[in-house]
């Protein structure tokens, strides 16, 4: 279970550093090793036998 959070984790942190960056193929570069770990963690879950996790709410 705690694999499947840090999975979780760390793709907000790639997702928050995504948010900010001005260079377009580094932000794809992190957005892209985000949903890495979004897949990793939708794997874990499945495994464990829980729903997969939620996608990230966009800002208003």
């Amino acid at each position: 279970m705690k694999l499947l959070t840090e999975y979780i984790e760390r793709a907000l942190q790639l997702e928050a550093l995504a948010e900010g960056e001005t260079d377009a193929k580094f932000k794809a570069d992190l957005l892209k090793q985000a949903d890495s770990y979004r897949k990793l963690a939708a794997k874990r879950a499945a495994q464990y036998g829980m729903p997969p996790p939620s996608l990230p709410e966009k800002p208003k």
